[in-house]
């Protein structure tokens, strides 16, 4: 991740409602498209911050298209870290 100048950091309220409109229109909206649904305006530096941190953390993909998708389920994982039949193997090169 990309170390920047950030003149405003995201309030907690800020980023849970980002991640709540990404959620509920998953793969619906570009970013711009989702920065203008949100129910309460905030600067698009801001916005980008948040994205960025969803990104990273691995809550959300971007498509071929820009279109911004959910992609985190913990229970998903869990469940699939408990299956004797799947494990982890090191790529070996």
């Amino acid at each position: 991740m990309e170390i920047k100048k950030i003149l405003h950091y995201p309030r907690l309220d800020s980023v849970l409602m980002v991640e709540k409109l990404i959620f509920e229109t998953s793969g619906a909206y570009t970013k711009k498209q989702l920065w203008e649904k949100l129910p309460k305006k905030m600067m698009y530096q801001t916005f980008n911050v948040i994205i960025n941190y969803l990104l990273y953390s691995g809550k959300i993909a971007v498509d071929s298209e820009g279109k911004i998708a959910w992609i985190w389920e913990p229970e998903g994982v869990e469940r699939y870290l408990k299956r004797k039949d799947l494990f982890w193997r090191k790529n070996e090169k």
